[in-house]
C-alpha cells in the first residue's frame, strides 16, 4: 500500500543513522484479487522487489531468494513483517540468523490458535530465536506470552496514518443526504450483510457505498437487492490508497460491522483510523480490537446485533452535530497515538534496543 510506505519515510526522518532496506512482492493474492504494489512514497530508503513462492498461501508463501540479500547487504537487524507461524518468517529468520543478524517478528494474531506441524514447528523455532517481537494490539501480546514467547515484546500497530495526507475536508458536504460507507473485505466475518439488514428498515435521506471486492461480492449485491436498497447502495471496486483520503472526505460516517469467527476476530480496523483521521465519525461492532481502537470517536454496538447498528446508525444520521463532535475526536484520538510519525519513533526505538 502507497500510503502506508510513509512509515518508512518517517522511519528514516527520525533516525538518519539508519540504513532502511525494505523487500516486498511485486503483488499479493487473497480473496479480493490480485493487489499490485504501489509505490508512493519512497525517499531516504530502498525499496526492492522480490519474487514471491506460493503467492496467496499465507501460511506456505515465502521470498527464493532473500538468502541472496542477506549475503549481499549484511543487516544488522532483520525485520520480519510477518506471523512467526508462517514459512516467510522460520525462512527468513533461519537465514538471517545464519548471517549473524538480530531479528525480530511482528505479530496480529489476537486468538489462541495452535497449528499442526510443520507449522507449530515454525512457530516454536520463532518464539525460541528472536532478539525482540513486536505485536500489534494489547490482546497479541498476550497470546504469544501465552503461548511461551518471554522475550523482549513491544505493542505497536504495524501501521500509523498520515495526517497530513488522511486530513479533513476543508468545504462540508451539502448533497443533503447522510453518506455512509463500508470500507474493506467482503466476506461474512466483516458483517456487511448486518448492515444491509439494518439499514432495510432505517427511514431518512442517506445512502451507502460498499467499497472493497470479496467472494461475497455478488451474494451482497442480490441482498441489497432483496431489500429494495439497490438505488441507495452503490458497490465500488478497491480504488488506490492514496486516493482513500478523497473517498472518506465524500463520506459522513464509516462502520465497520465485524463479527467474530472461530479462527478470527477483528485485529484492527485500520481503515477506521483513517476515516477519523479525515474527521468523520465512525461505527463498529465489539468484535476484537475494535472498541480500543475507536475509544470515544465513536459508537460501538454488540457484534451481531442488527438492532442496536440500526439504532446507531438512525441516531448519526438525525443528529448532525454528534457526527461533528466525534468526527473532532476521532482526528484528536488519531494524532495522538496512531500517526505514522508516532509508529515510526517506537518501531526505531525497538531497533535501537535491540543494539545495546
Amino acid at each position: 500500500m502507497g500510503a502506508y510506505q510513509r512509515k518508512l519515510e518517517e522511519m528514516v526522518a527520525v533516525a538518519p543513522e539508519l540504513e532502511l532496506i525494505v523487500a516486498v512482492p511485486p503483488s499479493w493474492k487473497d480473496e479480493r484479487g490480485v493487489t499490485p504494489l504501489e509505490r508512493a512514497h519512497t525517499r531516504g530508503y530502498r525499496l526492492l522487489v522480490l519474487p514471491l513462492a506460493l503467492n496467496g498461501y499465507f501460511h506456505l508463501h515465502f521470498y527464493p531468494t532473500v538468502g541472496r540479500l542477506l549475503r549481499e547487504v549484511r543487516p544488522e537487524i532483520v525485520h520480519i513483517d510477518e506471523e512467526p507461524y508462517n514459512l516467510a518468517t522460520y525462512h527468513a529468520n533461519r537465514l538471517a540468523r545464519r548471517q549473524g543478524a538480530k531479528t525480530l517478528w511482528f505479530s496480529w494474531q489476537n486468538l489462541l490458535r495452535h497449528y499442526p506441524p510443520p507449522f507449530s514447528w515454525m512457530e516454536a523455532y520463532n518464539l525460541r530465536h528472536v532478539e525482540h517481537a513486536i505485536a500489534g494490539s494489547q490482546s497479541a501480546a498476550k497470546i504469544w506470552q501465552a503461548k511461551g514467547y518471554a522475550g523482549p515484546l513491544a505493542v505497536i500497530p504495524q501501521f500509523g496514518v498520515d495526517p497530513a495526507l488522511f486530513s479533513p475536508s476543508v468545504s462540508p458536504r451539502s448533497d443533503g443526504s447522510v453518506h455512509f460507507a463500508y470500507v474493506g473485505r467482503l466476506v461474512r466475518a466483516k458483517g456487511v450483510d448486518l448492515l444491509l439488514q439494518a439499514l432495510s428498515t432505517l427511514d431518512g435521506n442517506w445512502r451507502l457505498t460498499i467499497l472493497g471486492s470479496g467472494p461475497d461480492a455478488a451474494l451482497l449485491q442480490a441482498m441489497a437487492r432483496e431489500c429494495n436498497l439497490i438505488d441507495r447502495v452503490a458497490f465500488r471496486p478497491p480504488i488506490p490508497s492514496v486516493e482513500m483520503p478523497n473517498f472518506y472526505r465524500e463520506i459522513d460516517v464509516l462502520i465497520l460491522p465485524s463479527r467474530s469467527q472461530a479462527n478470527w476476530t477483528e485485529q484492527f480496523g485500520r481503515v477506521l483510523t483513517e476515516a477519523m483521521a479525515c474527521g468523520k465519525g465512525v461505527v463498529g461492532s465489539d468484535a476484537g480490537e475494535i472498541p480500543y481502537v475507536v475509544g470515544n470517536a465513536g459508537l460501538i454496538f454488540p457484534e451481531g446485533d442488527m438492532i442496536s447498528l440500526r439504532a446507531a446508525l438512525a441516531q448519526l444520521m438525525h443528529m448532525p452535530a454528534l457526527r461533528k463532535a466525534l468526527g473532532r475526536r476521532g482526528r484528536a484520538r488519531v494524532l495522538a497515538h496512531f500517526t505514522q510519525r508516532h509508529i515510526a519513533e517506537q518501531t526505531v526505538g525497538v531497533y535501537q534496543k535491540m543494539m545495546l
